[in-house]
Parts: structure tokens; C-alpha cells; sequence
């Protein structure tokens, strides 16, 4: 079920095929080198760095900050944070087409909401300039209740003796929050950050959704021109080639993760 899609698409990224009854044509290392010299796959990285980036770091942000908050007692809890999983155990397509509608620039209620503080309308995922955070505006709503409960729970098993000392030494909320509650969460944020990183950098259903790659390609990712390349166009030994990119960035992401976790696990 893993090794043999992981080694046909490997297979395929030395072949060209378009199909048929035709069988695969060896071609070596050409769709390597095509790849490289091919400026839409430097702009889907970059364009799949951006996305992640700004997506993740919303996320981690914010889902340390409501981990933070769900950790304090107060009334009816337990409901809040049931709300505020919602989004993370909806179905993404549905999800898209929600938010494809509330992008919507005549009758979407994002420009209802931005227009009654007296904003401009905005197109949104029509604008090559904001699309890609709107997406990002999209992903942070789905996946930072995961990255709150990854916290939470890293937040329920620390030691209270180091917090039990600041307040003895007259440490207030924000002075305890710094010296003793972030480096303790340091290891337990940097696993959510790369559980994030790893799903945000293969994000396909959003942005295929609402976008396909659009405006033109302003939000084509990595992801999404493999996809078109391979399913769209036929180019099926370029497309397995374009994921097996695809997987090797996913592979550095998650080693840099890993030894910066391990860091912070000597230090």
C-alpha cells in the first residue's frame, strides 16, 4: 500500500508517458533537468514556501495563544473548546466552497464585514496579491485548533515546581509566560510546527477549490502543478517527477525539525 505508489511514482519520474497503450519511454534524468530550468516549478516553491509560512506561523501563533487560554479554568470551557474544534473535523472541500463564497467580492460577507469599518472591497482570491493569504486565512481557521490541542496537552504535563519558584521570586503572568512557560513548550511547539509544515507544504483540496492555481498561477503551489502536469496535461513521467520534489522538500522540512527538536531537547 506505501512502497508501490512511492516506487512507480519514482519509476515514472524517469519515463515519459501520456497514457494509453503506449508503454513508458525511459528519458534518464531529462525531467530532472527540465524541472530545474522550468520557472513554473521555481514559482510553485516559492509560492508553496510563501503559503506555508505564513499559514503555519498564524497557526502556531495562534494556537499557542488559545492553548493558553483553554488551559485556565472558566465557565463552560469544555463547550469552547468543542467550538473551537469545529473547523478541524469538517471536510475541507466543504470548507473551500464556504470560504469560496464568503470570498466572494459582491456578496461574499468578508467584504460585507470590511466595507461596514469603512474598507475597500476586496476580491480576495482574485487578486494575485492576496490570494495566497487568503488561503493561508483559510488553513490557519482549519488547523489551529490542532496545533491548540498539541499545545494543551504539552501544557497539562509540565512540571509545576518551576512555576511554583517564579511566583515566589515575584515573577508576574508575562514574566513567567517568557522565562518558564515557553522554553518549557519549546519541544512540544516545534512537533506541531512540523506535524503543520509537513500537511501545509501537501495542501491540495483548499487551494484547488477555491483557486485552482488562480489568478493565472499566483496560487499554484508545488502540490497543485504536480497535479495539473500529471492529470491535467498527461505529462505523467514530469508530474511524478515534480512530486518526487515534492517529497524530498517534505523529507528536509521534517530533518531540520527534528534536529532543532533534538537541540532543545539538550538544551
Amino acid at each position: 500500500m506505501l512502497a508501490f505508489p512511492i516506487g512507480y511514482t519514482i519509476y515514472l519520474s524517469f519515463h515519459e508517458w501520456s497514457g494509453g497503450l503506449r508503454p513508458p519511454e525511459f528519458v534518464g534524468l531529462d525531467n530532472v533537468t527540465r524541472s530545474l530550468t522550468d520557472g513554473q516549478f521555481w514559482g510553485s516553491i516559492w509560492r508553496t514556501v510563501y503559503f506555508v509560512t505564513l499559514s503555519v506561523g498564524l497557526q502556531v501563533v495562534l494556537g499557542v495563544g488559545a492553548a493558553l487560554l483553554f488551559h485556565q479554568r472558566f465557565p463552560g470551557r469544555g463547550m469552547a473548546r468543542t467550538l473551537f474544534m469545529f473547523p478541524m473535523i469538517a471536510t475541507p472541500a466543504a470548507v473551500a466552497l464556504v470560504w469560496k463564497m464568503m470570498f466572494d467580492p459582491t456578496i461574499g460577507i468578508l467584504n460585507y464585514l470590511v466595507q461596514s469599518v469603512g474598507g475597500p472591497t476586496l476580491l480576495w482570491v482574485s487578486d494575485a496579491n492576496l490570494v495566497i493569504p487568503a488561503l493561508a486565512i483559510v488553513d490557519t481557521w482549519m488547523w489551529t485548533p490542532l496545533v491548540m490541542l498539541i499545545v494543551l496537552a504539552g501544557l497539562a504535563a509540565l512540571p509545576q515546581e518551576p512555576f511554583e519558584a517564579a511566583k515566589v521570586d515575584g515573577a508576574g503572568p508575562l514574566r513567567t509566560f517568557v522565562s518558564v512557560t515557553l522554553p518549557l513548550l519549546s519541544p512540544v511547539i516545534l512537533v506541531a510546527a512540523l506535524f503543520r509544515l509537513i500537511d501545509a507544504i501537501k495542501t491540495f483540496d483548499i487551494i484547488k477549490v477555491i483557486t485552482d492555481g488562480g489568478p493565472g498561477t499566483a496560487s499554484e503551489t508545488l502540490n497543485l502543478y504536480a497535479f495539473k502536469q500529471g492529470l491535467s496535461y498527461l505529462h505523467f513521467g514530469y508530474g511524478s517527477m515534480l512530486l518526487v520534489w515534492l517529497t524530498l522538500l517534505v523529507f528536509v522540512v521534517a530533518i531540520v525539525f527534528t534536529r532543532l527538536r533534538a537541540r532543545t531537547d539538550q538544551g
